[in-house]
């Protein structure tokens, strides 16, 4: 970002990159709390995951404040209107990588009381290690406006897909050869819906940061291999 002659206008656009980053790291945090509370059946880790989410709400919506005002003030065009554009957006996906992970302590808090073998956890937690790492990733992107770390964000999801498609497939088998694990594994495929979707906000975000950095759109198409679709999924806790 070029400096602008008048210096608090500089100041306004830092303030702005910095809230967004605050986002992030909370976001980040209350991923690694939420998986580590499922992993752990540890219902108080869980239930502060569920009200750190509130902070990272607290923030969006100043975000789009602070948006609201300089746009209204500065009337930016050309790089300076995508810039606050685009953190909006990436604002959002945030605060709903968020909203899933907090679904994830919730399924935390409903089978903290149950006992499950950690063979029944060891895909999902391939799952979970590798969309924190997309979300890592992608905000290190942002941070250091890099498209080509975006770009490669952006081609892993498919990764995540296809590790989704692998955990969804063996906790279908749990559950057809033990119906006393239905409602364990109905809980953790949840779990693992809320961690392929938060890739695919991550996807929207490493999207976001090449727009930002290049001016241009991604001219392929979306990665997709989650092939589960036709097994309708609602998480009535979303």
């Amino acid at each position: 970002m070029s400096e602008h002659i008048v210096k608090s206008y500089d100041a306004e656009f830092s303030e702005l990159d910095r809230m967004t980053a605050e986002m992030g790291g909370l976001a980040e945090a209350l991923m690694r709390d939420a998986i580590d509370a499922l992993e752990r059946r540890d219902p108080k880790l869980a239930e502060q995951a569920v009200a750190s989410d509130k902070t990272i709400d607290q923030l969006e919506r100043e975000v789009q404040e602070r948006a609201i005002y300089m746009i209204a003030k500065r009337q930016p065009m050309a790089n300076d209107l995508r810039h606050i554009m685009t953190l909006l957006k990436i604002a959002g996906d945030l605060e709903r990588i968020g909203d899933l992970a907090k679904n994830i302590a919730k399924r935390a808090l409903a089978i903290s009381g149950e006992s499950h073998p950690k063979p029944l956890l060891s895909g999902l937690r391939h799952l979970a290690d590798q969309a924190q790492r997309e979300v890592k990733d992608v905000l290190d992107a942002l941070g250091t406006r890099d498209a080509d770390k975006a770009v490669l964000v952006w081609r892993g999801d498919a990764d995540l897909d296809a590790l989704y498609n692998s955990v969804f497939r063996e906790l279908l088998t749990y559950m057809m050869e033990d119906p006393r694990k239905i409602g364990l594994c109905t809980h953790l495929l949840f779990g693992a819906k809320n961690l392929e979707r938060i890739g695919d906000h991550a996807t929207n975000i490493a999207e976001n940061v090449y727009f930002l950095v290049t001016g241009k759109t991604m001219a392929e198409d979306r990665p997709k291999g989650d092939d589960t679709s036709s097994v309708v999924i609602n998480d009535p806790r979303a």
